[in-house]
């Protein structure tokens, strides 16, 4: 077997976790709201129509801020159509994804949502067909208590404490040629500015992302989020960014080396932010939202043949195999690494479309690959990342050259009593054995080496065999002269949990 190690010192750390960075994503798209999270006829839905089995799975991920209602849609979207009695809401054609929206869940329904699965929301506002003045209508809706028209709408509407809606977002992928009302860098950043002093100026409280390039192939990139921190540095909190990756050609493990364009990406965004901050002379930092992230290829030929003008039609629906599941964790690895300034990130998305959660309707629930990972990390990887110094047999693929076989972070608890390693074994044929040091940290216990693995990159979990793909508390990590030693099977994802002693 192959060696590796890992070299863990107290004093070395990359940053605090925002809890924010496990964030997801709820788009009106496809069968995301409707089918997904909200279905009133549910044998298992609520008093408001949301699906209780689907919220569970939700409670388990420990979600703490979804982004709403896009992504695309949003930059053709009216949000007053979406409030007020259900029965007087219009149905309008969708041009983002050519589908009818009914609206019967809107910005208050949403929220009602999230606060019962505990999680906050991430408002983005339409700076396509709209801009300024729907912008700072629409914070005063949602976070003025009451005595002006919109506030004291919102309370008509029966909901008579504000939703403090605390993180909101300036429009989406504005560079897009596909975005409802594109713009250029120039044109974004002027309304974008305007628009952040008025949304300021109804609740200083609030934090606001601009947007960044759709993608880092993007030809403007990243000219786009230079000209556009120049409008908006002193007004703006985080720049956005977003990227998918597909294993389209099938080559599995230069399929799974693209996590390092994706740290490529977000220290070219760093940069970027930096190098617009010493021009200003701004003591500020910008931070970064990685708003949207996530595999998604499967299902591309599928929507290509649906019907358009229908409702909530199975659009965007990613069938999940192992490989993706492995992918996705060295994703949230990278996010890890950048702790520092990556304080958002949104998994796109959380049910159905692109998803972890995937049901059927009027049917079960159930979890996607990618949904352990997710979990893992979430649940466990809370408090300091340490800068950990990984040390690991390198590969070449297609794209990329030294790609360690190992991807790994550390992060160890905000009371240091628990330090949880997170690790990727890419290696295609052969197992690994890691050896980590725990240098300054103290002595420890292994409470447990959660492990994933499966013999078939392809497989998936369905709706009649759920339990196919999923992890096992059957890792053989333990402590020896004070290191954690762990064998790490080929193409794995790995969780190992240690325990300080007293």
């Amino acid at each position: 077997m192959n060696n590796a190690r890992m070299i863990l010192n107290k004093d070395y750390i990359i940053g605090e976790v925002d809890k924010r960075i496990y964030g997801s994503f709820i788009e009106h798209l496809g069968r995301a709201v409707y089918g997904g999270i909200y279905e009133p006829d549910h044998p298992t839905a609520d008093k408001y129509g949301f699906r209780q089995d689907v919220a569970e799975l939700v409670r388990e991920l420990q979600v703490p801020i979804v982004r709403y209602p896009g992504g695309n849609f949003v930059s053709g979207y009216n949000w007053e159509d979406g409030v007020g009695p259900v029965a007087n809401r219009p149905r309008r054609t969708e041009l983002a994804w050519t589908t009818v929206e009914t609206n019967h869940v809107g910005t208050d329904e949403f929220c009602t949502w999230a606060r019962e699965v505990g999680a906050e929301v991430m408002m983005a506002v339409n700076l396509g067909t709209r801009g300024a003045d729907a912008a700072r209508n629409l914070v005063e809706y949602c976070n003025h208590p009451q005595g002006t028209y919109w506030s004291d709408l919102r309370k008509a509407h029966g909901y008579s404490q504000p939703h403090n809606i605390k993180t909101w977002c300036l429009g989406n992928e504005m560079d897009g040629s596909w975005q409802i009302g594109s713009k250029t860098a120039e044109e974004y950043g002027r309304l974008a500015c305007e628009t952040a002093k008025v949304m300021k100026w109804v609740d200083p409280s609030i934090e606001l992302v601009a947007c960044g390039s759709s993608g880092s192939g993007m030809p403007t990139f990243p000219q786009w989020e230079a000209t556009v921190l120049e409008h908006t540095y002193e007004h703006v909190d985080y720049i956005s960014l977003h990227t998918y990756y597909g294993n389209r050609d099938n080559d599995t493990a230069n399929f799974l080396a693209r996590s390092m364009d994706m740290d490529a990406f977000i220290k070219s965004v760093i940069s970027t932010c930096d190098y617009v901050k010493a021009k200003k002379r701004s003591k500020k930092n910008i931070n970064l939202s990685f708003d949207e992230w996530n595999v998604w290829f499967h299902s591309n030929d599928a929507d290509k043949k649906l019907e358009r003008w229908s409702v909530a039609p199975h659009q965007l629906e990613d069938e999940y195999n192992f490989e993706d599941a492995l992918m996705v964790g060295s994703m949230l690895i990278t996010l890890l690494k950048n702790a520092d300034r990556v304080k958002l990130a949104c998994l796109a998305q959380l049910v159905n479309v692109i998803a972890p959660i995937m049901t059927e309707n009027n049917g079960a629930a159930w979890k996607q690959t990618i949904y352990y990972p997710f979990m893992h990390t979430s649940v466990f990887a809370r408090g300091t990342v340490l800068n950990a110094t990984v040390k690991a047999p390198l590969h070449d693929t297609k794209e990329f050259t030294d790609v360690p076989y190992i991807d790994a972070a550390a992060v160890i608890s905000q009371d240091e009593k628990e330090l949880t390693i997170l690790a990727v074994n890419k290696n295609l044929e052969e197992s690994i054995n890691l050896e980590i040091e725990l240098n300054g940290l103290g002595n420890f216990r292994v409470l447990e080496h959660i492990v994933m693995d499966h013999p078939d990159l392809k497989a998936v979990n369905t709706r009649q065999k759920p339990f196919n793909v999923a992890p096992a508390p059957g890792g053989n990590a333990a402590m020896e002269d004070g290191k954690v030693k762990a064998g790490l099977n080929r193409q794995s994802w790995n969780v190992i949990r240690l325990e300080k002693l007293a």
